[in-house]
């Protein structure tokens, strides 16, 4: 009995660390800006753990009961929790933090109870010292094991949903072991033993039904039809059609509609390409939906591109589903394009190529995982990729909506020693863009674009690098890796236009 409560101890462990990632990873998709998610997350579920032990005081009789009983409770809230909350989410986002941390607390305040109330229950078969190591060893362990599993094989195969009901699953089927080693003590076993069945057979039933779950809640989340969903160990990767519009999310952020997106990428692409008519090797940082590659491969004299993605379920998917494929010109699978999947900065790091033309497009640095890869050291590291008279261009958020956060990427840049052109483009469905252009000598824009091109041409490039007086240069720091002063620009700037 000892050795099965000691067990218990760090399925219990593992359960409670479970529910407090799942809660963070949750805000960090639905919210953005990980690093205040998972810390406020984090601090109130300890908080509501300190309270729960402080009330185990409290609990002075019946104690296998009352531990039956927290154990239920940690389950079926703790199980459906995401669900829940994704779910209340898709409904209206204003409620949402509160319920997050309302939940989280009560979660929290169950799991306080749990290890005080077995400690108790275990005294009597172990002396103090032998009782506090034990429980301790078991509820570390416990917490060192889901802190593995959670990254590498939970989000990755079953995403947040499975995750919470499984480690539901996992709290009743103690509450169920407790039972039955106890049964004979129990004044209410039978009432208990219903209890935990009901409790089981929900969670079970939820657990076969989250895939029916999940897109129902998204079918609220967005108001298109769902082509594609799938979670990698990245990101959550939603496309969505609306008669000809596929349109692309992650992490519930739209990352384009294919009714404008030609605008972005001939932006993104042309005015620094154009210009080097030379050009022969081509490296693009991010990029996986293949549609800069698109516009990149117009050009006969560009002999190779590497593409360097982070996440493979990107590049496969764009690789192989045919509606995507067309919208990239089936670019993925040219001779000339060579697929890496790999951290950016670290590929960097490794590789001593030189390259004629660097598109870096990566998403917004709305969190500092991103943010790292706008630093000045992610641009020197850039700068050594660069032959003589090279070109990287840099997506750069809006200069109209995100004017500080843009000028920081521009301002960054240049301390690095680049020569740095900022210039922005009209993108219907996120409004005024930024892009900046860097290089180790002065830009001369094209005369005329040698490609075919839908949205640009000579003259409406030339008006792109002439910005407004609502969008003209504003003084902002250096981002630096020991500051990430753009992921704190970002942050203020696109709340203030979401309000």
């Amino acid at each position: 009995m000892k050795h099965a409560l000691l067990f218990s101890v760090f399925v219990v462990a593992s359960c409670g660390l479970a529910y407090e990632l799942i809660a963070g990873a949750l805000a960090s998709y639905l919210l953005g800006d990980s690093v205040t998610q998972f810390s406020t997350v984090i601090g109130a579920y300890l908080f509501a753990m300190g309270i729960g032990s402080w009330l185990s005081r409290y609990v002075e009789s019946r104690l296998v009961e009352r531990f039956i009983q927290v154990e239920l409770l940690v389950g079926v809230l703790g199980g459906f929790s995401a669900a829940g909350l994704f779910f209340l989410f898709t409904w209206s986002s204003a409620p949402f933090r509160v319920a997050l941390y309302l939940a989280v607390c009560a979660i929290g305040v169950l799991v306080g109870l749990e290890i005080p109330l077995i400690m108790r229950i275990l005294r009597q078969d172990l002396v103090f010292k032998d009782l506090v190591s034990q429980v301790l060893t078991f509820d570390y362990l416990g917490a060192l094991a889901v802190s593995i599993l959670f990254p590498v094989l939970l989000v990755p195969h079953l995403g947040l949903m499975r995750s919470a009901l499984l480690f539901g699953l996992l709290n009743v089927a103690v509450a169920l072991w407790a039972w039955w080693l106890f049964r004979a003590q129990l004044a209410r076993g039978g009432l208990l033993r219903v209890q935990g069945l009901i409790a089981l057979f929900a969670l079970l039933g939820a657990f076969a039904a989250a895939g029916v779950l999940t897109s129902l809640a998204e079918v609220h989340l967005y108001t298109d039809e769902i082509v594609h969903a799938e979670t990698s160990p990245y990101q959550r990767i939603v496309v969505t059609r609306w008669k000809d519009d596929l349109r692309l999310h992650l992490n519930n952020n739209l990352q384009f509609s294919s009714r404008d997106e030609y605008r972005y990428h001939e932006a993104l692409v042309h005015p620094g390409l154009s210009a080097l008519p030379r050009a022969r090797r081509v490296l693009v940082l991010g990029g996986g939906d293949g549609l800069a590659l698109r516009e990149i491969l117009k050009y006969p004299q560009v002999d190779s591109v590497v593409l360097v993605d982070l996440d493979p379920a990107m590049t496969r998917l764009f690789a192989t589903a045919p509606p995507l494929r067309r919208l990239n010109g089936d670019a993925l699978r040219s001779p000339r394009v060579t697929v890496v999947n790999d951290d950016a900065l670290q590929w960097l790091e490794r590789n001593d190529e030189l390259f004629d033309f660097v598109v870096v497009d990566f998403p917004d640095p709305s969190n500092f995982a991103i943010g790292k890869l706008y630093s000045s050291a992610f641009y020197r590291l850039l700068e050594k990729h660069l032959a003589g008279d090279a070109l990287a261009v840099i997506q750069s958020t809006s200069p109209l909506y995100a004017r500080q956060a843009f000028w920081c990427i521009v301002t960054t840049i240049e301390s690095v020693g680049l020569i740095a052109t900022p210039y922005h483009a009209l993108v219907p469905s996120f409004g005024e863009w930024g892009f900046v252009l860097a290089g180790r000598r002065p830009y001369h824009p094209p005369q005329a674009f040698a490609v075919d091109t839908r949205f640009l041409t000579a003259e409406t490039a030339e008006a792109m690098f002439d910005f407004p007086k609502d969008m003209t240069r504003v003084e902002a720091e250096v981002n630096r890796l020991n500051n990430q002063v753009l992921v704190r620009y970002f942050e203020q700037e696109w709340r203030q236009v979401i309000r």
